[in-house]
């Protein structure tokens, strides 16, 4: 019966049990059908990492797959109910789980990131208008998110999630900014220091919650996905009261196209803990008396490319760290950036940069792209 209908899931997204396509699904292990089955996008995700199916193009996969809404083929009604009504009661990104996403995703090695993403360690969506290369579309958003915010030199700057300070390097460098980075991940803070020695710039291990001063603008890139849906109107409130009355924010981040209070079960347990996909709803909620918004930028579609160059310098690169992670690592992190691909070409998921200006700013602002 399992197998009868999860193989009736893929032939109705174009993919074929065994099949010839670069798209198709091998089966090794027959008990794939029953663990999918019940255990839904988990299911699926840890018979990959266990090595119960190959596929030769993950991304491409997904991106067939998803444009029929498997889980909603799949998932038990009453199950869903429950986690729904779960997610509503229990607050997994309050402040005292702030550092669980620093320690469990990026603390697991400044080696494998450095040999994944471009050199000045971004580790976002990159803008590839123009560009040829990863390291030149990572240096393209840089630069259009200090134009969005009209950066001028002397300006100082809160970037919300600063990562190993690739924002603070660049906006400091290119536009003599002074930048104050937080981040909750202790090899981000410790790393991002030394590669902005020189600069006017400061990187603190700390939660956003903290930060009680002022600043003339403030960029929050990629870290919004990890506030979770009940802290929302809180990181909002936050960043308004950190906010000088004529600077602007800049939320460049993750989104969903529908409005959600769950998360996909597989990516919670391996690769981001307490984090949700926010949609445009919750986030024009969460902003209401506090910000206008003037100018929301979909660039969505780069994020496939991005992920697809991520993979190709991990994969390009395994050999150097094959021995500290082990196989069933590889399968993962392959899956991660292959699955996440496939749903940004998908049109699934898309990343928006948002600025946003406090209620009563008189200044006129010009959209840039």
């Amino acid at each position: 019966m399992a197998k009868k209908f999860i193989q009736d899931v893929l032939s109705s997204a174009g993919i074929k049990v065994n099949g010839t396509q670069p798209w198709d699904i091998h089966i090794k292990n027959e008990r794939f059908y029953d663990r999918t089955l019940k255990k839904g996008s988990l299911g699926l995700g840890e018979s990959y990492m266990d090595g119960w199916w190959e596929c030769d193009r993950i991304d491409e996969f997904f991106y067939r797959l998803i444009q029929t809404d498997p889980e909603a083929k799949i998932r038990n009604n009453k199950k869903m109910l429950f986690k729904i009504l779960a997610s509503n009661l229990i607050n997994k990104s309050r402040k005292s789980k702030a550092y669980e996403i620093g320690e469990k995703h990026y603390d697991i090695g400044n080696e494998l990131f450095s040999h994944m993403l471009d050199k000045r360690m971004v580790y976002t969506c990159g803008y590839w208008k123009d560009t040829q290369s990863l390291d030149e579309a990572q240096e393209a958003k840089l630069d259009l998110i200090c134009r969005k915010l009209q950066l001028k030199p002397q300006h100082r700057v809160l970037d919300i999630g600063c990562g190993w300070g690739s924002f603070a390097k660049f906006a400091a460098e290119k536009y003599g900014a002074h930048v104050v980075g937080v981040t909750v991940s202790k090899e981000q803070a410790e790393l991002g220091m030394n590669m902005c020695k020189g600069l006017p710039v400061e990187l603190r291990l700390q939660d956003y919650r903290d930060v009680k001063e002022k600043f003339d603008h403030i960029v929050s890139l990629g870290m919004f996905e990890h506030v979770g849906f009940l802290n929302y109107h809180t990181y909002m409130k936050v960043a308004h009261n950190c906010l000088k009355d004529d600077g602007l924010f800049l939320l460049h981040t993750i989104g969903n196209i529908k409005t959600q209070t769950t998360t996909d079960e597989w990516m919670a347990k391996y690769i981001f803990p307490n984090s949700h996909l926010p949609s445009v709803k919750q986030i024009s909620s969460s902003l209401e008396r506090l910000f206008r918004i003037e100018d929301l930028h979909n660039i969505g579609t780069h994020y496939d490319t991005t992920l697809m160059a991520w993979f190709r310098n991990f994969d390009a690169n395994w050999h150097k760290l094959s021995h500290k992670y082990g196989d069933r690592f590889y399968r993962m992190w392959k899956y991660y950036l292959l699955m996440c691909a496939g749903l940004f070409r998908a049109r699934s998921l898309q990343l928006w940069q948002i600025v946003l200006s406090k209620k009563g700013s008189v200044r006129e602002y010009a959209s840039v792209r």
